[in-house]
């Protein structure tokens, strides 16, 4: 079995702070977002959200069943995020400073520019587990705060993470482009995101990209 670069097991509050564990405080972030994300889920009223919406969101049907790949975005970030912390500190690194900075521009944007949508089907057109599922997120999260879609921001770190780490194969590389192309195409079939939105998602990766990736390299180069 893969040995940890890191052992967690000596971890203490005391030594938190020191080289070899500081990185675990950019999980931090993770907590700005939920406090952030509470208070505009609470204090800013669907009815002064813009909605969001295109042409082709009329087009694409609902469909229960890319709510597996929806679900799924959950397990792939903790799946991505445990094993960078395992086996490489960097990419652990760089995917959680990735998703930083797509929280803090989406949650401005969101504060500035609040968005809802109004996709979602009065009535699912089929009653089966996955269209209960979904009825059990839509309860648990509303309509708005959708664009630019942090579902398909983080997936997209996710990949660029991972197609940049030498110790995955090939197959594990492929599997997870596309499942990334199907979270990125769920959040539309399943009425969570406009189309807009996911469109909206890919200047703030380009932005995370440059500054994570692009940036570094210069500055190591220079």
């Amino acid at each position: 079995m893969r040995k940890p670069v890191v052992d967690y097991r000596k971890l203490r509050l005391s030594n938190l702070t020191s080289p070899e564990f500081s990185h675990l405080l950019l999980l931090l972030g993770w907590v700005g977002y939920f406090i952030l994300y509470a208070l505009t889920e609470n204090l800013i009223p669907a009815e002064d959200c813009y909605p969001v919406h295109s042409k082709l969101d009329d087009i694409i049907p609902f469909h229960e069943g890319f709510a597996l790949a929806y679900v799924f975005w959950y397990v792939l970030i903790v799946i991505s995020l445990g094993y960078f912390l395992l086996y490489n500190v960097q990419n652990f690194k760089n995917l959680q400073t990735y998703i930083i900075i797509t929280q803090a521009v989406a949650m401005v944007i969101y504060i500035v520019f609040p968005t809802r949508q109004d996709l979602r089907p009065a009535e699912f057109p089929r009653d089966n587990i996955l269209s209960a599922l979904m009825g059990l997120i839509y309860s648990l999260d509303t309509n708005t705060g959708v664009c630019p879609s942090l579902h398909v921001a983080y997936s997209l770190g996710i990949a660029s993470t991972w197609l940049r780490e030498k110790s995955a194969c090939l197959a594990w590389k492929i599997f997870v482009v596309v499942a990334v192309v199907l979270i990125c195409l769920s959040v539309a079939f399943v009425k969570q995101h406009s189309v807009v939105d996911i469109y909206a998602a890919i200047p703030v990766c380009m932005l995370a990209e440059y500054l994570v990736f692009f940036r570094k390299k210069k500055v190591r180069t220079a």
